[in-house]
């Protein structure tokens, strides 16, 4: 027995197992007694099968199979009437439940819940929630009271008549995908014989894993390495026991960076970590790249994989087509016929919605009023002369559902007429989902007039004129109602020509693709009847029958059958509309008794619904019916339907060879048709095949125990005169072979021709010719692609897999969405899904299709439950179909887009689902297990060492990066000052009414100004004060809290005067005092000042009760009021002895949160200015607008020393003003007429988007721009491209000249080294033209490897940057690699080393960290010039040559800054810049209006701000997941949708990624949505 091959079991036992069988085999004992004594000995060896008390011993061969016939499976399901009935299949509900039990044996899903708002949170009772780790078994709907269920257990689990080690065998073996017998048992180790041990996968990805050594570490999540658990472990453990923390524990843990954090949000995502962590699917092939070219995983073909083995195919040919001698020569000659023969023959009875007859239509009105209707439509629609319409011409019918016999009257009026009829449905609403696609069709057939009803007429919307509105995407339309009463007599000498059957077009069929475009199929007129030959011939009909139709009869089977070949054959339909149906679901099955019908044309889902209502029916006797045309019998999961109908109405009189499923498409109509037989010795041909075998596109039929398999039946054969075969479904047309799926292709006179209107497609579809496989056509006439997948199987049966439609092609490998929404249908509770409603596609995200599933959830289920099913339907998918699901979306029931007959509108579907308008109510996404095809982490290469060859100024080649800007040059006057106060004093004795300084309040006018000697007075009264009211001694540091203005100026120069070393703090703001009054208290302690000065009302805030809650007062050090001031001016001024003593001290918190403070000498505050003065050429006579902030770096130097050095004057407008006045800064730029200006991003920003409505407004006001030949933008970060674009956009009309516009670069260690642009006018003498010469564009996956590769504009991955900036006057630049300190070559990216006489000299720090001191100010390279003392700006950035020359005639060095260090994120081997990352996810959904990430122990956190509805937050969750895959191949861990404001940005406008990250982490963000990726 296959059990006993693969237990692990001791040798005696085994033995005693062999003598046991053989007294069974020879009679000694009994099965009964047999089994007992077995189940005895290896009951120690069987795991446990969960929760069933069951005895696992029975063998499984001995068990009942379930066959579709064992009555007690329909009854037990009959509770989920609302479910989609197409996909009802009771084995796979039973496959799917165990699929599941088996994930559960192997340990529970650690899937963090989202985190949601409350206010995301629909239902009201929150008392509804199961706790995670308890299962909601759905209980039995108590209507359907039948005897039956006795032995029912919950729709759970399975019944005992399959028992559950069966299953166990399924899925074991379907999980494991070992062919040789697997065991009941997952904890087995030897399977089959192979010896090698079977490992688990994780959660997600339960393939065979290859050999891999055990690794001790724990596997990083980002390496994707093939750290698989081993599964050697003692019997009877059946998980990996590893631990994962629950979702609300809130111990601490260590995060990333060792910090310790508590709270919900680290828990969630540890658990995610750990989830990540175990192995992944199957491991990735070991390579890599030593350059940046990327390469995405190719998928490799399994090896194993099955591969078809059989024969090349035959074409299979239908039955001779017998034309019977009395068949009309058309479809006209048959109306004219039995309208004049038997007028009063009943051709057609409608139903009203009680299912009374309405109307019944004789064949003698349908020909008297279709002549009718053809005559008006020839000869009362325009003028004699110019008619509307001639024969050929295309028209519409837009009829109603429920008036069948207008529709026929229309339809053959339009034959008469030799007019082409284009059926489409009704359109509801002027947006319905797909009628603008139908307008397209009816505007590419040239279509002018609409026939129509007079109730549908009366129906459709119209304007307030009465006219009926031009739908959107349709052409100007003529609606003409086809009523008798609205139409005239034709004359007694009119008579409609009638001809025999020819190649004219008889109608056009529409047909919505996969992508929800709209073709019309053009039918000829032969080609009509002979289909409806085919049909009378393959159906049997004869004259006079009755059919019984439910189907939609304006295309498809419902056209073909009932009012087409109906009319043929003179018989009478009896047509039950849509509506009558929702109403009474077994009024069909009424009307087959009440009229006897032979033949009925239904769909699966008519069959179900009668099921479902059939219990009180009594005298229901269906035995007059020869045929039930089942019209979507060839989807695979209409046999459940069939079967569970036969079942039921057996008793009822139906015979089982009346069900007769057939297969069509609106290209090839009828495919095939199983015909109504009298044999029934002959059961119908049933397919159950291996769904893996199915994904690699072969044939294996598998026995029906296993779990993932697919049931078909047959289609019948092909058509009579038809020729069919099987293609591959892409490339060439070569014939499959015999265990192979492929494209079904027929050739046939009944076929339709082609797409209207288009060629190319027409060709494709209409046009093929299948090759053998030496590569010759099977045929001379082409053959017709019916869109179908299957295969021709013995005595030609066709079945069909599945729809080309309907094919998702996943790495490699072919699923079909409808096997996909079968299986999310049968996972428990199956009535979450609102009636069934589930829309499968893919996407195409990294060069590879993804799935999307997405459901309708019950309006009462909670967050839990949702979750809950989610996690299954992951499950039951991966288990039953191998595949991962990329994104799984819950939306609230009836919002997805429907069709005309309420199915789900799929590509409207996708498209909303792509452009983010999709509004789930939940997401999950799985990115981490479905993309396998990133490419390998990047192993990092040893760089060049010191023994690489350099030869002068050449390593490995390249010229070395290095670049300086001018000499310094011969001093001035007042450049022989050393310090700062002493220019000043000199200022004030020589120019002493020079002004300096204009302050301007948000008004725009003077609020105060300073002019040399006002500031000297003012400095010496401060500096008294410190002496006399702080007791300061020289050197004391003294910190200085003031708004930006002229107070601060005063009393940074009045500490100069008296000898102590100012510091500047920005205020607390009054607002905000919790957050901003800790930071002030931090730089205050830090930099260890002994007292602090400011403004009286500062003074006060700081004493406040809001003040004191926020820090404990008592510790600041004495507040000086400099409000008011000594009169009398100090004994003596200070004059510091050494230049090299500290001036003032400069802190700075940094994008990631560090507080640095730098000390900068008198030497390097006087080099700086003069450097400043010499690259802006400012003099005396200048002016100078200013808006930054002046605490720090470059702001703080050209606010408050430069005027003091240069003496030109300074129009200062603080920030703050714009935000009253967003005009402020330009209109002082222009209303001064200046020249140089600088600003800051978070300024420019605030122009930007404040003043973006109003530049014509401004113009009128004389804003005047044209003036300005350098604006600069004061910055530490890359240039923001974008934002200094848009501002030049916005403002070029107000004369701002595109080329003004420049940044500058600083950062901690040198607070510039670069600044201004090349002068506008030395580049026009230049005659450049062209673009901006400062910009280039880069390969952004090279940047990721440390490379530089310049791209062209618009290339794929690249990446603008611009220059920062002309290197300042005495500062000297290399490139170093970070790591090995080596000088790196030109274009490649390194680390920014600068030397510089206005260097820092050191951070400022209370513990000085003397190491990480001279690592950054006094570093020296490890080869090549090793002398020079470098400070390291701890940026990544490159140095280029340009073609431009300077004034010296050098050619110019351009620096292009990438990124700051300490931000660049390590993922995967490859530095990433936050910034690239966050400009993708901004661009991606127009709701986004910022983006911050940062990373958490490996995980990529994406926090964006939403600015619209809550209910748009979970539409991001995708998006942004896609574009980060797409263009930056990384996998988000978790995105986090926040409100606006949240993302920290400090005064420079930068992002404060850190606080935003600590934030999160101590769950502090109160986020609308957080999503875990799995």
């Amino acid at each position: 027995m296959a059990d006993r091959d693969t237990l692990p079991l001791p040798l005696e036992v085994r033995d005693r197992l062999a003598e046991l069988e053989l007294e069974l085999s020879e009679g000694d004992i009994t099965q009964k007694g047999y089994e007992k004594k077995r189940s005895k000995l290896i009951g120690a060896f069987l795991p446990k099968a969960p929760g069933k008390g069951m005895d696992p011993s029975v063998p499984h061969e001995r068990r009942t199979p379930v066959t579709p016939g064992s009555s007690s499976r329909y009854h037990r399901r009959r509770s989920s009437g609302s479910r989609d009935e197409r996909y009802r299949s009771d084995v796979h509900t039973e496959a799917v439940q165990a699929a599941l039990a088996k994930q559960k044996e192997r340990g529970k899903m650690a899937v963090p819940m989202p985190s949601k708002r409350r206010s995301l949170v629909v239902q009201s009772s929150m008392d509804a929630y199961t706790p995670p780790g308890e299962e909601h078994i759905g209980h039995q709907d108590t209507s359907s009271g039948s005897e039956e269920e006795g032995s029912m257990q919950g729709e759970g689990t399975p019944t005992s008549s399959q028992g559950s080690i069966n299953m166990e065998n399924w899925i074991s073996r379907a999980i494991h995908g070992s062919t040789t017998s697997s065991t009941t048992s997952s904890s087995s180790t030897q399977s089959g014989g192979s010896g090698a041990a079977s490992r688990l996968a994780d959660v997600m990805g339960q393939t065979h894993l290859g050999k891999s050594e055990n690794h001790s570490t724990p596997p990083d999540v980002t390496g994707y390495t093939t750290d698989s658990i081993q599964v050697e472990r003692p019997q009877g453990s059946t998980t990996a026991s590893r631990a994962t923390p629950k979702y609300g524990n809130a111990e601490l843990m260590e995060t990333g960076d060792g910090v310790p954090v508590g709270g919900r949000v680290s828990a969630k995502i540890q658990q995610l970590v750990n989830t990540l962590k175990r192995p992944k699917r199957p491991p990735l092939r070991e390579f890599f790249v030593d350059d940046f070219e990327e390469l995405l995983e190719v998928q490799q073909p399994d090896p194993n994989q099955p591969k078809a083995e059989g024969a090349q195919m035959l074409a299979m040919r239908g039955e001779q087509l017998g034309v019977v001698t009395n068949w009309p020569p058309s479809l006209e000659a048959a109306l004219q016929r039995w309208g004049t023969i038997s007028p009063k023959a009943p051709c057609l009875t409608t139903m009203d919605t009680n299912g009374k007859p309405l109307y019944i239509l004789t064949y003698g009105k349908l020909w008297v009023r279709s002549m009718k209707v053809a005559y008006n439509i020839l000869h009362k629609l325009g003028s004699k002369q110019e008619p509307m319409v001639r024969p050929g011409d295309r028209v519409a019918l837009v009829f109603p559902n429920n008036d069948p016999a207008a529709f026929m009257v229309a339809f053959y009026g339009c034959l008469l007429a030799e007019l082409v009829p284009v059926p489409i449905e009704v359109p509801l609403t002027r947006k319905d989902a797909g009628s603008q696609q139908i307008g397209f069709l009816l505007g590419s057939c040239g279509v002018t007039v609409a026939l129509t009803s007079d109730a549908c007429h009366k129906g459709l919307p119209k304007s307030t004129t009465g006219e009926i509105p031009q739908f959107k995407g349709w052409p100007k339309l003529l609606w003409f109602v086809t009523e008798s009463k609205h139409l005239s007599k034709p004359p007694r000498d009119w008579f409609p020509h009638i001809k025999d059957a020819n190649n004219d077009t008889a109608y056009i069929e529409y047909k919505t693709c996969k992508d929800g475009s709209v073709l019309g199929v053009t039918v000829m007129r032969i080609a009509l009847l002979t289909h409806c030959q085919a049909l009378t011939q393959s159906c049997g009909y004869t004259e006079a029958e009755t059919i019984v139709n439910v189907l939609d009869f304006k295309k498809d089977v419902g056209l073909w059958h009932g009012i087409l070949t109906s009319v043929m054959n003179m018989m009478h339909v009896i047509s039950i509309p849509y509506s009558l149906m929702k109403v009474n679901p077994l009024s069909w099955i009424q009307k087959v008794c009440q009229y006897k019908a032979k033949v009925a044309c239904v769909k699966s889902r008519d069959m179900h619904w009668a099921l479902v209502a059939h219990k009180d029916q009594r005298d229901v006797n269906l035995s007059s019916l020869r045929m039930l045309v089942v019209a979507d019998g060839s989807n695979p999961w209409s046999i459940s339907s069939c079967d569970a109908f036969l079942n039921v109405f057996q008793s009822k009189g139906l015979k089982p060879e009346v069900i007769c499923p057939c297969a069509s498409s609106p290209e090839a109509l009828t495919v095939a048709i199983r015909r109504p037989t009298d044999d029934s010795n002959q059961p119908p041909g049933r397919g159950v095949l291996s769904m893996q075998g199915l994904s690699h596109g072969v044939i294996r039929v598998d026995s029906e125990e296993k779990l993932s398999v697919l049931t078909l039946q047959d289609v019948g054969t092909a058509m009579p005169g038809a020729l069919m075969c099987v293609v591959k479904p892409d490339g060439v047309p070569q014939l499959c072979k015999t265990d192979e799926i492929g494209e079904l292709c027929v050739c046939s006179v009944a076929t339709g021709t082609s797409y209207y209107g288009l060629s190319g497609m027409t060709k494709n579809t209409f046009e093929v010719f299948p090759m053998n496989s030496v590569g010759a056509p099977i045929s001379e006439y082409p053959f017709t692609r019916t869109g179908l997948l299957g295969f021709v199987g013995p005595g030609g049966l066709c079945f069909i897999a599945g729809k080309m439609d309907g094919l998702m092609v996943v790495g490699g490998r072919r699923h079909n969405a409808d096997d996909i929404v079968a299986t999310a249908l049968a996972v428990e509770p199956m009535k979450f899904v609102y009636r069934g409603r589930i829309a499968v596609f893919s996407i195409s995200v990294l060069h590879d299709e993804r799935i999307v599933v997405v459901a309708e959830q019950r309006p009462d289920s909670t967050e839990e439950d949702s979750f809950q099913w989610m996690s299954r339907v992951l499950q039951a998918i991966d288990g039953i179909h191998q595949v991962g699901v990329y994104c799984l979306a819950l939306v609230p029931s009836n919002t997805l887009p429907k069709t005309p007959l309420g199915g789900i509108h799929l590509s409207e579907t996708k498209q909303l689902f792509l452009e983010g308008s999709l509004h789930p109510c939940n997401v999950l996404m799985c990115p981490h297990t479905c993309v396998t095809n990133l490419p390998k982490p990047r192993q990092k290469q040893p760089e060049i060492g010191p023994a690489s060859v350099m030869v002068g100024n050449l390593v490995s080649g390249k010229r070395i990066a290095q670049a300086s800007g001018r000499d310094l040059g011969q001093m001035e006057d007042n450049d022989q000052f050393l310090f700062l106060s002493e220019v000043l004093q000199w200022r004030a004795q020589t120019t002493p009414d020079h002004v300096l300084y204009t302050l301007l309040n948000s008004r725009g006018t003077i609020a105060s100004s300073l002019s040399c000697v006002q500031l000297h007075k003012r400095a010496e009264k401060i500096a008294t004060m410190l002496a006399e009211r702080g007791h300061l001694q020289d050197g004391d540091h003294v910190a200085l809290v003031y708004p930006p203005g002229i107070d601060l100026i005063a009393a940074f120069y009045g500490c100069l005067y008296a000898g102590c070393v100012p510091i500047t703090v920005r205020p607390p703001h009054p607002q905000n005092i919790a957050t901003t009054l800790p930071t002030v208290k931090m730089i205050v302690e830090v930099s260890r000042s002994a007292c602090m000065m400011t403004t009286a009302v500062i003074c006060k805030l700081l004493r406040s009760k809001e003040a004191s809650a926020a820090v404990d007062v008592r510790t600041w050090p004495p507040v000086l009021d400099t409000d008011d001031l000594p009169k009398k001016k100090p004994p003596l001024l200070y004059k510091p002895s050494n230049p090299d003593t500290l001036a003032y001290l400069d802190f700075s918190v940094s994008t990631t949160g560090m507080l640095a403070g730098v000390k900068m000498s008198h030497t390097a505050t006087s080099a700086f200015c003069r450097s400043i003065k010499l690259q802006c050429e400012l003099y005396p006579s200048r002016e100078v607008a200013i808006c930054l902030d002046p605490y720090c770096g470059l702001g703080f130097v050209i606010w408050c020393l430069c005027s003091v050095y240069s003496g030109h004057q300074s129009i200062l407008i603080p920030p703050s003003e714009l935000e009253v006045n967003p005009a402020l800064w330009l209109l002082a730029v222009s209303q001064y007429k200046v020249r140089d200006t600088f600003c800051s991003y978070s300024v420019m920003e605030l122009c930007t988007k404040g003043l973006g409505l109003q530049t014509e407004s401004l113009k009128s006001r004389g804003l005047d721009l044209s003036r300005v030949r350098t604006c600069v933008v004061v910055a530490e970060e890359r240039p923001r491209i974008a934002l200094t674009q848009s501002f030049s956009k916005l403002f070029k009309d107000l004369g701002l000249h595109p080329r003004a516009v420049s940044t500058s670069f600083g950062c901690r260690v040198n607070l510039a080294v670069c600044l201004q642009p090349h002068r506008l006018g030395k580049l026009a003498d230049q005659g450049t033209s062209g673009p901006d010469p400062t910009t280039v564009y880069v390969d952004m996956r090279a940047l990721r490897h440390d490379r530089v590769r310049l791209v062209e504009r618009g290339s794929p991955h690249s990446l603008p940057l611009m220059e920062s900036g002309k290197i300042l006057p005495g500062v000297r630049i290399i490139i170093a690699n970070p790591e090995t300190k080596g000088p790196l070559g030109d274009s490649h990216l390194g680390e920014i080393w600068v030397c510089s006489g206005h260097n820092a000299s050191g951070y400022f720090t209370v513990y000085g960290d003397e190491a990480l001191q001279s690592d950054h100010f006094n570093s020296r390279l490890s080869f090549g010039d090793t002398q020079t003392i470098w400070a390291r700006t701890g940026y990544l950035g490159f140095l280029r040559r340009t073609e431009l020359t300077d004034a010296s005639g050098e050619r110019h060095d351009a620096l292009y800054v990438v990124g700051a260090l300490d931000e660049a994120m390590e993922l995967r081997g490859m530095r990433y810049h936050p910034i690239d990352i966050e400009t993708s996810v901004i661009r991606t959904h127009k709701s986004i209006t910022e983006c911050a990430v940062f990373t958490w122990t490996n995980l990529l956190v994406v926090v964006v701000e939403l600015d619209g509805s809550e209910q748009e937050a979970l539409d991001l969750v995708p998006l942004v997941t896609n574009v980060v895959l797409e263009e930056h191949y990384l996998i988000v861990g978790v995105v986090v949708v926040v409100d606006i404001g949240v993302i920290p940005i400090n005064s420079r406008g930068e992002k404060q990624r850190m606080h935003l990250r600590d934030g999160f982490l101590a769950d502090q963000l109160d986020p609308i949505y957080v999503a875990y990726n799995m």
